[in-house]
């Protein structure tokens, strides 16, 4: 069975430093990018099977990038998680809205963590519609 890869979109390098370790402990690969821009990129590159997406980037926000990606047909199915120390009231449904596939709030709680991210990993396959078998060339 392949590793999960996720990739974490966060300009905090103290926040990306300790998600790839509990992730990549956990038996995650871990992509990270500093903004949309790289993150982007990263996509391109190597799809990752779950987002990690802090709401407050520099350039374009998390919030404006998930709508990006929900709008594309290319990403639309990559859960995105997001990933914010403002927690305020509303935010959620306001994460939700904008096409969020969950929350998670900072800062982490290393023993729950990668438990928590594979949640978000499972949800999406079991709800995502069957693949009809590629056809033989």
């Amino acid at each position: 069975m392949m590793k999960p890869r996720v990739l974490v979109v966060d300009d905090s390098a103290m926040n990306v430093e300790l998600v790839s370790f509990v992730l990549g402990s956990d038996g995650f690969v871990v992509d990270e990018a500093v903004d949309a821009s790289e993150a982007a990129t990263r996509i391109g590159t190597s799809r990752p099977d779950l987002i990690l997406m802090d709401i407050q980037l520099p350039g374009l926000d998390g919030v404006a990038f998930t709508r990006v990606l929900k709008a594309d047909p290319h990403t639309r199915d990559i859960p995105i998680v997001a990933f914010t120390a403002y927690a305020m009231k509303g935010d959620e449904a306001r994460l939700l809205e904008a096409g969020c596939d969950g929350y998670l709030s900072k800062p982490i709680d290393v023993a729950t963590f990668a438990t928590r991210v594979r949640s978000f990993l499972r949800t999406a396959v079991s709800t995502q519609p069957p693949r009809a078998p590629a056809s033989p060339a």
